[in-house]
């Protein structure tokens, strides 16, 4: 559940997007949940977590986003085989009915924990507060300032991708390649995703600093903004043209990666040095291969299992300061 909304895509579509790597996390198994009241457990008046009931409330974007419907599902999935059962809302995309959703469950004690994918944080803060008076500890994502808090809270953990991180593995991997295959010295080709993509700066300039400080020698001579593979693998055939040198790529998405070997392959030449930022399951392959030299990899499976542990944890003792939670980050490389 990752997800720092201030580096969204215009908010909705942008969460939408991360959220789609979320449905990785998608537990298959099958759990008992429900639309409406699950369990009693009244909390008035400052709760015991003894008082909590073993339900938790999960508020997604928007049901109709799949993604989100299968991140849900997912979350079903695996509380429901920690023997917690889950009550998922639908907001709609409406911040005002999400916080009134929540506000409502908060009222009635229905709830034992929360987890939010929150479309306003800004305007989440009271709801926050209002669980915290209750005990109920809850899950969000971003970092306390999205909400108004000056530091971490008690009862409240928040998860973030460090876009930085991710970046930094990018161009470490690149530079890797090009120092182990073409002794340091490389043209580059760097593919960048689409303006107000989720994290885009952090992550593109952390893998320019990586790359230059990893492998000096290497200059990147094209720039390109990939957002679909059949228009990549287009684009990068045409900058080939023009810098008939490039042996390395860099990309921030699967489709530039896979564009690239694409148009390596229909003009007839060998790309020794490939680097991606994603990790889809033909990426993937295509590195086990050998295809691609390494991808970074955002395990949201992994994130998914610590954020509902790390609430159900929490429930034991609602006063404790929560977490400032990240998604695991993996490089895969062949071998792995």
């Amino acid at each position: 559940m990752n997800i720092r909304p201030r580096r969204y895509r215009r908010a909705t579509v942008a969460t939408a997007a991360v959220a789609a790597g979320l449905l990785l996390a998608a537990c298959s198994s099958s759990s008992s949940s429900s639309s409406g009241a699950t369990s009693a457990g009244s909390t008035a008046g400052g709760a015991s977590a003894a008082k909590l009931p073993h339900t938790l409330v999960f508020s997604p974007l928007a049901l109709a986003i799949p993604a989100m419907k299968q991140l849900s599902e997912g979350v079903q999935g695996y509380a429901g085989s920690k023997g917690w059962k889950v009550q998922v809302q639908d907001p709609n995309n409406d911040a005002n009915q999400q916080t009134t959703q929540l506000n409502d469950v908060v009222d009635s004690g229905e709830a034992g924990a929360l987890w939010i994918i929150a479309l306003q944080p800004s305007g989440m803060n009271q709801t926050l507060k209002a669980a915290q008076a209750k005990g109920i500890p809850v899950l969000t994502n971003g970092v306390p300032s999205d909400y108004g808090f000056s530091g971490l809270q008690p009862g409240i953990t928040f998860d973030v991708i460090d876009y930085k991180a991710y970046g930094a593995a990018l161009g470490q991997q690149l530079a890797a390649c090009i120092n182990k295959k073409l002794g340091g010295n490389a043209q580059v080709l760097f593919s960048r995703s689409q303006v107000g993509t989720a994290g885009k700066a952090d992550i593109e300039n952390s893998a320019i600093a990586a790359l230059q400080a990893a492998a000096p020698k290497a200059k990147i001579v094209s720039n390109l903004i990939e957002n679909a593979r059949a228009t990549a693998q287009t684009d990068i055939g045409n900058a080939l043209q023009g810098h008939p040198g490039i042996n390395a790529v860099m990309s921030t998405t699967d489709e530039g990666a896979l564009g690239a070997l694409g148009a390596y392959a229909a003009a007839g030449k060998t790309l020794p040095c490939v680097t991606d930022a994603g990790g889809d399951a033909e990426v993937l392959a295509d590195v086990k291969s050998g295809k691609i030299y390494a991808s970074a990899h955002l395990n949201f499976q992994g994130d998914m299992t610590q954020s509902f542990d790390t609430l159900a944890a929490m429930q034991s003792d609602p006063k404790q300061v929560g977490k400032q939670l990240h998604v695991p980050l993996q490089v895969i490389t062949a071998g792995q």
